[in-house]
């Protein structure tokens, strides 16, 4: 598992997931906030497996 997910995209991941999970918490949405799960770990680990099939990679690569 390479890296494919940028600096940015990765923090905006994170931050709409934790978002997502604290509007569950607090109830303002349903159960399908748990969703905001999938982008805090893909945040977190910096690889997305949707954008390996597609071939997208948003990360600065060193050559």
């Amino acid at each position: 598992m390479t890296q494919n997910i940028g600096g940015i995209e990765r923090i905006v991941r994170v931050l709409a997931g934790l978002i997502l999970v604290g509007l569950t918490l607090s109830s303002q949405i349903g159960v399908w906030g748990w969703l905001g799960l999938v982008p805090i770990a893909t945040g977190l680990i910096g690889w997305c497996p949707p954008y390996s099939l597609l071939g997208i990679n948003t990360c600065k690569t060193k050559k």
